[in-house]
């Protein structure tokens, strides 16, 4: 008798709902993503200094510049992402995205060089497409009366885990600097066994699409706000 992987799905008309685990497990996901970030917040500052000998506003510069990269690489990345979820389904993404958090964790918490930070930051912003594939997930799985009320749990997720993460990494870094990075990587892995245990497949066959390059393309978007004067000028106004 075979064996059916969670990920396989058929070529059924029919998206494959994924069940209260499935739904738990994209909850979590966004939970323990965000807890992930915010714990290593508190001491990200006191590991750049420890690695480059620098105080002081100097060090917080070279915070802004890892913030800048992480920013930078998923801004070009996140079209590409957005492109193979379509294709190849959401569930390869998320977990994908999961694992690579998790390295990108491991490596910043080995990192003997500043610039370990930098590879581990721009390693994570070239993958990070859980929050976006979550919400995918949720649009695949749920009916349009529903919608609004998964969203708006998803959203929960995503500010409880932005609320516990820095108090539980201060906490943790009091024993010691690093600590906080190797639990942010033991949330991640842990949370990427979980889906493959549980999650399956959300996109069905018949609606994924070809990959474009054309569509990957990051600053693709800026082209639409021609149509759009009132949203150029919103923006122009308030900067």
């Amino acid at each position: 008798m075979s064996h059916t992987p969670p990920g396989a799905g058929t070529d059924s008309e029919t998206p494959r709902k994924g069940g209260r685990n499935a739904f738990l497990f994209v909850i979590v996901c966004v939970t323990l993503d965000m807890l992930g970030f915010g714990l290593i917040i508190p001491v990200m500052p006191e590991l750049i200094k420890e690695l480059t000998g620098l105080e002081g506003e100097e060090a917080v510069v070279w915070g802004g510049f890892l913030t800048m990269t992480f920013a930078l690489t998923n801004f070009l990345a996140m079209p590409t992402l957005g492109g193979l979820s379509d294709r190849f389904g959401r569930r390869p993404v998320l977990l994908a995205s999961i694992a690579t958090l998790g390295i990108d964790f491991l490596i910043m918490g080995f990192a003997h060089t500043i610039w370990l930070l930098f590879l581990g930051r721009a390693l994570s912003g070239l993958s990070s497409a859980t929050f976006s594939t979550a919400n995918a997930y949720i649009a695949d799985t749920t009916d349009p009366d529903e919608r609004g009320k998964a969203f708006g749990m998803l959203g929960a997720a995503f500010g409880i885990g932005f609320i516990l993460g820095p108090a539980l990494g201060g906490l943790l870094g009091m024993i010691d600097t690093r600590a906080p990075f190797f639990a942010a990587a033991a949330f991640a892995f842990a949370n990427f066994l979980y889906g493959l245990l549980v999650l399956p497949e959300s996109l069905r066959r018949a609606d994924r699409r070809r990959f474009e390059l054309a569509r990957a393309n990051p600053f693709g978007a800026f082209r639409h706000f021609s149509r759009l004067p009132k949203v150029v000028w919103f923006l122009v106004a308030g900067g």
